[in-house]
Parts: structure tokens; sequence; C-alpha cells
């Protein structure tokens, strides 16, 4: 399994923006994405990118929320605008190996190696 390291996390007013990074300590070749989990709720899917390039987002990131990767430096990235006090939660990096790009799944169960997280607040 391959280690991710999450970064970037911090507390941003309503509006305002957070640019999320997470390093993983080898190639994986299938999907890596983000998910969430705010207290008392279950894990979200928030985006997903497949080693070709495609991607998917939640409804509720769509048109905010940017998944990229930097292949040189192997570091996938989020770059959350617009945020919302509902977007408050602790951000996970995941990773699952696939060679099916089109499939791009949103359920933690499909994602067999997790980071430790990373703390955003948004206040209003």
């Amino acid at each position: 399994q391959v280690q991710l390291v999450e970064s970037g996390g911090g507390s941003v007013q309503a509006g305002g923006s957070l640019r999320l990074s997470c390093a993983a300590s080898g190639y994986v070749y299938g999907y890596l994405a983000w998910f969430r989990q705010a207290p008392g709720k279950e894990r979200e899917g928030v985006a997903v990118r497949h080693s070709v390039g495609s991607t998917r987002y939640a409804d509720s990131v769509k048109g905010r929320f940017t998944i990229s990767k930097d292949d040189a430096k192997n570091i996938l990235y989020l770059q959350m605008n617009s945020l919302k006090p509902e977007d408050t939660a602790m951000y996970y990096c995941a990773a699952a190996p696939s060679t099916t790009s089109w499939l791009l799944p949103l359920e933690a169960s499909r994602y067999n190696s997790w980071g430790q997280g990373t703390q955003v607040f948004v206040s209003s």
C-alpha cells in the first residue's frame, strides 16, 4: 500500500480558499481521491482523479473545488474556492489501484490506502 500524507488544512472565512496537498510515497496507477468527514457524519467522497486524468466531483463541490496532480512531485491537490461553513470537516486523501479510468468511485469502501487527514474549518 502507498503511504499518503495530507497537508494544507486550516481555518478560513466563508468565501475564502484553501489548497490541500497529499504527498504519496509510491506510484499508484488508478484512483486518487479526496474524502471528508464532519463530526457525527459519514465519510463523504469529494473528488476523484484517475491516473489518465479523468475526474469526478460530488455535487456539493462542483464548480468550487478542483482536483489535480503534479506527476513529477507525485502530489495530489485539492483547490477549494468559495468555501462554505458546511465544508468544515477532516479531509482525507485515499488511493486505489485500478485500470478502469471511467468508474471514478466516490465510495470510501473502494479505497485501500488512506492518509491521516487534515482539518479544514470554515467560519461564517
